[in-house]
């Protein structure tokens, strides 16, 4: 599948003419090579997706029907875990797990600020208050070693992040949770398949909460999340906040919210679960190749530690001039991103935390630097030569400066 790739002119002409003719086909906006490309990958799987989108209009039973089912007891299976809760995005997720465990007004829940706001967004939402700590300049994930640092009498629980599809380094963070009393609430969201110790991230802590956003590797055609517990009596809990605080239809034991996942994006996750185990194999694959050439002319690729199994959710590296950097991938036809260019602490939507520049000197220089590669399953070998070629121009740049 993934033929030796030669870095001179020719591959990326093939690319160009690659990207042009699906374009053109598809009447989208030309971009040579874009930061993900989710119409490719429908194209391959299409005939699936309808079918099973058929099968459900069929059916007309459209919500927490057969196939919200199968889908949380299969993406539990994958995360090695007892119970599946779907819900409507990865916010929900997370909120959900919070009021599951009980966190509210006057809790403390300690996490990262190198992260997508829903991470905070749903401490927030239930009334709780976020407190960060710094992140390791080497994986980008939360640094365990702070968390004494920042414990008081109202911490109630830890939300690692796993960022990019790397893992945090959980064992030091759930033997810290357990001596603290802590629940510990992982932000998968970015890390379908990725594993820490040979293990599935996700049924590491007390719940797992996966974003099912159309990007991610295992991604829905609109919004939808997950979440995943051993715990019997947290999955219950957390299957009636997302149903109006209900067991039994028009019964109510407590004021919920809508939070369901959708009965036809079921039917498409459980298509593309199929295909998950492959489509993060080819993110690897695309992965090494860049690393193996990127090495020396950026300054740093991902660093992927001996415990963990990254499925590189995006490509993310180190620059000295972003400005620059961007700018001549961008007039070689190559988008770039950004995950994320504002740490959540310094969001004017945080300023009540009381957060100022400096409070977190490694995420805040890390946002200064870090470039999001293109990175899809489907990236052919001249198009990974062709992000490759532009680099190196990049870094051609860099030097006549």
């Amino acid at each position: 599948m993934f033929s030796p790739v030669h870095f001179g002119q020719e591959p990326c002409v093939l690319a160009a003419m690659e990207m042009v003719v699906f374009a053109l086909v598809k009447g989208r906006e030309f971009m040579q090579i874009p930061l993900v490309d989710l119409a490719i990958q429908y194209t391959a799987i299409k005939s699936e997706v309808l079918a099973a989108i058929s099968d459900v209009l069929e059916g007309m039973h459209l919500f927490l029907g057969p196939q919200t089912r199968l889908f949380e007891e299969e993406f539990a299976a994958l995360c090695e875990t007892r119970y599946g809760v779907g819900v409507g995005s990865g916010t929900d997720a997370l909120a959900l797990a919070l009021r599951a465990c009980g966190i509210g007004p006057g809790d403390e829940v300690i996490t990262v600020s190198n992260s997508f706001i829903a991470t905070v967004e749903a401490i927030a939402l239930v009334g709780a208050r976020p407190v960060f700590v710094d992140i390791e300049p080497e994986t980008y994930m939360l640094d365990w070693r702070q968390l004494a640092d920042v414990l008081t009498e109202r911490t109630r629980a830890i939300i690692p992040v796993h960022l990019y599809g790397h893992p945090v380094e959980m064992r030091p963070v759930l033997d810290f949770a357990r001596q603290h009393h802590l629940r510990v609430i992982e932000d998968a969201s970015q890390a379908h398949g990725t594993l820490y110790e040979g293990k599935q991230v996700g049924g590491l802590g007390d719940i797992g909460c996966f974003s099912l956003y159309c990007s991610k590797q295992l991604g829905a055609y609109g919004e939808a999340g997950i979440c995943v517990t051993n715990d019997a009596d947290l999955a219950e809990h957390m299957r009636m906040w997302r149903d109006h605080g209900s067991k039994v239809r028009y019964q109510h034991d407590f004021m919920g919210s809508n939070a369901r996942i959708d009965e036809i994006q079921a039917a498409i996750l459980r298509v593309k679960m199929r295909y998950l185990a492959e489509w993060n194999r080819a993110r690897q694959a695309h992965a090494q190749v860049y690393t193996e050439q990127l090495g020396g002319l950026v300054a740093k690729v991902p660093q992927v530690q001996s415990w963990a199994a990254h499925t590189y959710y995006v490509y993310v590296v180190e620059v000295e001039d972003r400005t620059t950097f961007r700018q001549v991938l961008e007039n070689e036809g190559i988008a770039t991103g950004i995950h994320y260019p504002l740490p959540i602490h310094l969001q004017p939507a945080c300023a009540e935390y009381g957060y100022q520049r400096g409070s977190l000197p490694v995420t805040e220089r890390v946002a200064e630097r870090i470039v999001s590669l293109p990175m899809y399953p489907e990236l052919t070998p001249s198009q990974l030569a062709c992000v490759i070629e532009a680099v190196k121009k990049a870094a051609v740049v860099k030097t006549a400066r």
